[in-house]
């Protein structure tokens, strides 16, 4: 199933031109911080406005969840997220569709952080921005 969405984002920035309208940029760059403090303040409510019905989302250590799955996980507390950090950060647009691609540091303590390289995945419909997808890889420590 990853393998099929992987080629359709593929397949879909052969077709779809990139553009670079500001706005839209602004749009899901302000859904992605909605979506980071949603997950710190463990706010259900929100969670459910700016996740797709058919979210894929793909954990760093491959674990898979729905959009069910990873509200009740955020809510209840079992994932626990204290602070996010992104970095390098980059926004392309393809019409109604925007990838998200860049480091996060996810604080679960102030002594547990996992650094990640992700993707994210967000359609614009009737509700706005919602993310579809987002597949994490696990980053090597930095040395101290």
């Amino acid at each position: 199933m990853r393998i099929i969405f992987l080629t359709a984002v593929a397949a879909l920035s052969l077709f779809a031109a990139e553009t670079s309208d500001p706005g839209a940029v602004k749009e899901v760059t302000a859904a992605m911080e909605s979506l980071k403090q949603a997950m710190i303040h463990k706010d259900g409510a929100s969670l459910d406005k700016l996740l797709s019905e058919d979210l894929m989302y793909t954990h760093s250590a491959g674990q898979f969840e729905t959009k069910a799955d990873f509200i009740k996980s955020i809510v209840s507390g079992k994932s626990i997220v204290e602070r996010l950090d992104y970095s390098g950060t980059v926004v392309r647009v393809y019409g109604k569709t925007a990838l998200v691609k860049g480091g996060v540091d996810l604080y679960h303590s102030k002594t547990s952080i996992v650094h990640m390289n992700i993707l994210h995945v967000w359609v614009k419909g009737a509700g706005g921005w919602k993310m579809v997808a987002r597949q994490a890889t696990k980053l090597a420590q930095p040395a101290h």
